[in-house]
Order: C-alpha cells, then structure tokens, then sequence
C-alpha cells in the first residue's frame, strides 16, 4: 500500500446556486458562481509539463496556500484583491447612506473571515502543524 493511497479526491464542480442579497456569504457565492464555469487546470497543466510536478501536487499545492494559509492568503491578495476590497469601500462611500455603509461592513467582514481561517485554530487548519517534508 502506498503511503499516500488515503489521499482525498475532490470532483472539480461548476455551481449556479442561488441566494438571497441579505446571505453574508452572498459575495462568496457570487465569486463561486462566476469561477466555477473557468477551466482552472488549463494552467495547471501548463505548470505541470513545464515543471514535472504532478497536476494533483498542483492543485493541492494551491488549495493549500489559499484555503488554508491563513494569514498568509491575507499577504498574497495581490493587487486585484486589494482592488476589490478598496472597491467595496469606495462604492459605500460614493452612495454615501449608512444602508450602503452596513452592506460594505458586510461583505468586508466575509472576506476578512475567510482571509483570517487558520489564525484562532491553526492546529485544526494545520494538523500536522505545517511541516515540511524534505526533498532529500
């Protein structure tokens, strides 16, 4: 056996759920309904064969930096995701009514709670506590 036959397997899924504009996970919901239609192992591929790691080390390897890097994704947001969040502000302010205002600190509120998984809990986001294994 293996040493890594209990490994997970994930179907990659297109989704078209529908939510009410008051859900707090309304923005996240949205976001999954636009990307989820992407291929996003086209790239993954290209790295694949230019790198010689495997697709599936790949994707793991992106899962893992942004679904459980904590902090880490809040550092990585880049440029567009800093965009975003100054957009969320902006929109409210042009607006200018507390209403605005209160959905603004909402959808602030859901990214930074996603961004900020892993910092109350690491042992449950990181079990093995982040280790590396050596390439050698």
């Amino acid at each position: 056996m293996d040493q890594y036959d209990d490994e997970p397997v994930v179907r990659l899924e297109r989704w078209d759920g529908e939510w009410d504009a008051t859900d707090d996970f309304a923005g996240l919901k949205a976001d999954v309904a636009a990307y989820t239609h992407l291929d996003p192992l086209a790239t993954v591929r290209v790295l694949s064969e230019a790198s010689g790691v495997p697709v599936g080390a790949l994707v793991r390897y992106v899962l893992a930096r942004w679904a459980a890097g904590g902090s880490e994704a809040l550092l990585e947001l880049g440029t567009s995701g800093v965009a975003h969040l100054r957009r969320v502000v902006e929109d409210a302010e042009a607006t200018g009514t507390d209403e605005a205002r209160r959905a603004a600190y909402g959808t602030l509120r859901e990214q930074i709670a996603w961004l900020s998984q892993g910092l109350d809990d690491p042992d449950t986001t990181f079990p093995t506590g982040g280790e590396r294994r050596s390439s050698g």
